[in-house]
């Protein structure tokens, strides 16, 4: 190929490489995130000063995620082939490509963000809201592999299905412990005896 059909085929076909590249990194850090997440969760790591290191990472990497998922959205805007317009990727269920699961991933595009935005308002909304709410983030992930799989040009990769294999248990396995430990914990609590109320003693009225 000259120079001249190369530029032409980055032209016509950079924007979507692009947009596919940027998907699958999105895919990897969201995956990472909601890995550290669940760790973090279920105090699988006890190492003193370990959990500081593990949010930073995990902070990290869900921010590196959002930004990909944009630059996922963005870069489809240049497609000629597809031409999705502003609201084929910004309104779930608009694109007339695959739009189920386009759609599902606009979705989860923006539950990334909402969730992912909510640490820095955190102490505004409560720490216990805030926990409950970021309960949702392997929803974030169903949703983005959902789509990753439905509309993915990847998803027939042999590479990409061993990372779904060897990813989508782990990912299970966890959030199904978080959910047992955080039920065992409820139960404990509910068992354990109140302490005894003190009753004042009478007084006596003097004659």
């Amino acid at each position: 190929m000259n120079a001249v059909g190369t530029a032409e085929a980055i032209q016509s076909h950079g924007w979507w490489l692009a947009s596919r590249a940027s998907g699958l990194v999105a895919l990897v850090l969201i995956t990472v995130s909601v890995f550290l997440g669940l760790t973090m969760s279920g105090k699988l790591m006890r190492r003193p000063g370990f959990a500081k290191k593990l949010l930073a990472v995990h902070e990290q990497t869900a921010l590196a995620g959002l930004v990909a998922i944009a630059v996922h959205g963005i870069s489809l805007l240049g497609d000629p082939w597809l031409h999705p317009g502003v609201a084929g990727v910004a309104v779930p269920f608009v694109l007339g490509f695959k739009t189920a699961f386009t759609g599902l991933g606009i979705i989860a595009g923006y539950l990334a963000a909402l969730l992912g935005l909510s640490y820095y308002v955190r102490r505004r909304i409560g720490a216990r809201l805030w926990r409950k709410a970021h309960r949702a983030t392997v929803v974030v992930y169903l949703l983005g592999l959902t789509h990753a799989i439905g509309a993915g040009s990847d998803a027939s990769a042999v590479w990409f299905r061993w990372w779904v294999i060897l990813t989508t248990p782990v990912i299970g396995g966890l959030f199904v412990y978080r959910v047992l430990s955080g039920r065992a914990k409820k139960q404990a609590r509910q068992r354990a005896p109140r302490p005894a109320r003190r009753v004042a003693a009478p007084v006596l009225e003097e004659a």
